[in-house]
Parts: structure tokens; sequence; C-alpha cells
């Protein structure tokens, strides 16, 4: 989508977080995982006059059976139909594809993700500058990753390795890349946490933000209590602006269906009307308690 015809409260990843620090909340990024979900994210957003992004990653299009345009056009066709003004970001989440980047900036992605943690350092820095570039040329934000991630998941990451981020590195990465946002490994994981418990290495991600202007991304958002994400976010000298959720959500919507196992998005498409809603409610619910509860976002639209 040209961005002259974009609706002016779809903003760049980058406004949106730098009113975030500034402000001292972060914005919550949540992956709807299946197109009829989306709108029941910005209706919570909507609802709590909360600034939001809306996500999906290259697996989950992929796991899903989503493209990067159809993705797009459910994500414009809601800002209309619901009549959203508050601050919306559409991001792609965890990519290592440019193809797929190039598709979702054609989409009208805001923001994308370029992940080449698993590359040697001078790799990562290389792919993710290239990327950089690219999507600055076109208006778009790029998030990058350093350190590993680890995931209990394997849908928006194919291995369980965890790799803390250096302060050190991420400086040099930051100057060398100019990426707008940094996803950093601090010992959150993707998923839900079953036998590890989850936890913040609070002085690393302080150290980090003292070397770099960066803004600070948390992956793994599900399943970390609320109590320990607002340390994060109220960090002396800035701490994470962004925030990822999308395992809760899912949870969420399956548990309000009664279902255990995953749909693909033509399935969830086709269900019941009712049953599609009673669905919808929930996501909705859940990202509304995050808004309020977790992120500190709530009525965050009013600095914009």
């Amino acid at each position: 989508m040209d961005a002259k015809l974009r609706p002016t409260n779809v903003i760049t990843l980058k406004q949106a977080l730098v009113t975030a620090e500034k402000h001292g909340y972060a914005t919550g990024s949540f992956s709807p995982r299946y197109t009829p979900m989306i709108r029941p994210v910005l209706r919570a957003a909507q609802r709590t006059n909360s600034p939001v992004i809306v996500q999906i990653s290259h697996k989950e299009l992929v796991r899903y059976e989503i493209t990067t345009r159809q993705f797009g056009e459910e994500f414009y066709e809601g800002i209309v139909s619901e009549g959203i003004t508050v601050p919306v970001v559409l991001h792609l989440d965890h990519t290592k594809e440019p193809d797929t980047i190039v598709q979702a900036i054609e989409a009208g992605f805001t923001s994308v993700m370029i992940d080449a943690s698993e590359k040697p350092l001078e790799e990562n820095i290389a792919i993710s500058r290239e990327i950089a570039e690219y999507a600055h040329a076109h208006g778009v934000s790029v998030e990058a990753e350093l350190g590993m991630i680890g995931t209990t998941d394997f849908v928006e990451t194919d291995k369980d390795e965890e790799l803390y981020t250096d302060p050190q590195e991420a400086k040099r990465f930051a100057d060398e890349t100019g990426v707008d946002a940094l996803a950093v490994s601090c010992g959150t994981a993707h998923g839900v946490y079953m036998v590890r418990e989850p936890k913040i290495d609070y002085a690393r991600l302080q150290a980090i933000r003292a070397l770099t202007p960066v803004h600070l991304v948390l992956h793994g958002g599900s399943g970390v209590p609320a109590s320990m994400m607002m340390q994060a976010v109220k960090l002396p000298g800035g701490g994470v602006s962004k925030v990822n959720i999308a395992t809760d959500l899912e949870l969420s919507l399956l548990g309000a269906l009664g279902r255990e196992e995953r749909m693909t998005d033509e399935e969830c498409r086709s269900l019941p009307a009712d049953r599609l809603e009673i669905g919808r409610s929930a996501v909705e619910g859940t990202v509304a308690g995050k808004i309020t509860g977790f992120l500190g976002s709530s009525g965050a639209a009013a600095y914009f």
C-alpha cells in the first residue's frame, strides 16, 4: 500500500516506540495468528485508548497458511470498518527471508523484523544493515535481533537455543546497522513456560540501553508476571518499549472454543458466526487485559 493512501493513524514502529519510551510504557505487539482475530486486537486497543502493534511472523504465515497480502488487507479493512483511531503499527515479526520482507512492505506493513541472530555477528550486521537500508528507503521501520531467544513453542522460531545479548556487541550492532529496534535475549522465551520459570536480566537490559539509544524489544511476553514486566519497562534511562505477545492470544481463542488443536486460517474463517464471535470476544478480553495490567499503555494514545 502506498504510504500516501494509508490511514494517518497507521504509523511506523519507530514513531510508536519513541513515544512509548518517552512516557514510560511498553507498546504491545500482538500476534493474532488468524486473520479473523485481527479485529479483536484493534477493538481492544480502541476500547483502552492504547497504541498497539499487530504482527505476524514468517513461520506463522506458513503454519496458518496466510499471505502477507491477506493479512495486510484484513488489517486495513479492520481499521476502516471498526472506526479505529488509535495509533497502530502493522509489523512483520521474525523473518529470515528477504523476499517475505519485500512482500510485506508491498502489502502495507509499516515495520519489519529481520532475524539473522543465528548467524555470526559480522553476517548478522551485514544482513540487518542491508534490510534496514531497503526498508528505510520505503518509509518502513526495522527491528533486528542480537543474541538468541529460546522457545517452547516453535511457531515463531525453530530452535530452542538461548544466547544472551552482549551489551558491547549491541552497541556495535546498533551503530553499524541503523535499525530502529533491537530484540534482546535476557531470559524470556517464546511460548508457554512449562518447566523453567520466566526471568529477566535487568542489569543486562540496563547495560545495553546505556550503550545504545536503540529501542529495546522483549520477545516472549506470554506468561511473564506483570510486576516483572513493568520493572523491565520502567528501568532508569529507558527500558523495554515493545513486548511481543502471541501464545496467550491463541490459548484464549482455543480455550473459548473448547479446542486444543490449532487451526489453519481457513478453518478459523469457516467457523460459524456465533463460534467466531465467542473466540473474538475472548481474544479482545485478553488483549485489553494485557494493555491495562501488563504494559501500562492504557490511555497512551493521547500522547500522539
